[in-house]
């Protein structure tokens, strides 16, 4: 007769495992996401900051403006300390970042206000409220480091680069504007020197961005005309992603129509609460 009690399986229950054992490791979850957070800033007299209120106003009128189309440039030499610096305290700083080499060298910060950007530089302090800043898109292709080109020695273990360079060059020279072109190097089989190779054929331009978010993304232009590096790290700053982009600006710097018209109400809002 077989009996329905079973003794249970040998290395299970209470006491079966060792006290202590070995922690089990995770891979680390993408952290530090900069999100949006109202401030509002400590104005005992309205009527001392009245230009900075007003150029806020001005400033949310142009981002419903731009949101269809366009650009918007607000001047801020003229503002005295205290007005200049209601100004610095309501923007803020958001996720982009850009550095633009060059006469004037050039640091542009987005604002917590998608679209709107600081620029400052040697005689330049001003606001753009824009998709991107004008001066990343008309200087971005001028050399900081020459574009060496296909003539290039090819050094041992330069296997596939020449065939990438050729693909950027006709794209280059043929992009008309519309949909990106891109090569998703990540994909592709390469070795370390062809990345070299291609860093010198390519060249460097002037701009250089930085998008924060889960991790970052840091955007390059290259001295080859509408040619970007694109390279997206994780939040353990290990490169993930890595690409060249034929396009006027790579999308993940641009700020949206709905990032404008957001931008727009969320201005409005901090000046109702300042005055």
């Amino acid at each position: 007769m077989v009996s329905n009690f079973h003794l249970p399986p040998v290395g299970f229950g209470p006491g079966s495992q060792p006290e202590e054992q070995e922690e089990l490791g995770y891979m680390q979850l993408p952290e530090g996401m900069r999100t949006y957070e109202s401030h509002l800033p400590e104005v005992e007299d309205s009527s001392a900051v009245a230009p900075a209120l007003k150029l806020l106003s001005d400033i949310a009128a142009a981002c419903e403006a731009v949101a269809v189309g366009g650009m918007a440039s607000f001047d801020l030499t003229g503002l005295d300390a205290q007005n200049r610096a209601l100004i610095a305290e309501t923007m803020g700083q958001g996720e982009v970042a850009m550095k633009i080499r060059g006469i004037p060298a050039l640091m542009v910060q987005e604002s917590v206000f998608a679209g709107v950007w600081n620029v400052a530089g040697a005689g330049v302090d001003r606001i753009e409220v824009a998709n991107v800043p004008a001066d990343s898109l008309s200087r971005a292709f001028e050399p900081f480091r020459a574009a060496k080109g296909a003539s290039h020695p090819r050094g041992e273990g330069v296997v596939n680069a020449p065939a990438l360079l050729a693909e950027l060059l006709d794209k280059s020279a043929s992009y008309m504007g519309g949909e990106p072109h891109v090569i998703n190097l990540s994909l592709l089989p390469h070795t370390e020197q062809d990345l070299v190779w291609l860093d010198e054929t390519a060249g460097e331009g002037a701009v250089t961005i930085l998008s924060r978010g889960y991790g970052n993304c840091r955007i390059t232009a290259t001295a080859l005309p509408h040619v970007w590096r694109v390279q997206f790290f994780n939040s353990m700053d290990a490169l993930i992603l890595d690409t060249f982009e034929v396009t006027t600006m790579p999308e993940v710097a641009l700020a949206a129509r709905e990032d404008l018209e957001d931008s727009a109400g969320r201005i409005r809002e901090v000046l109702e609460a300042i005055r």
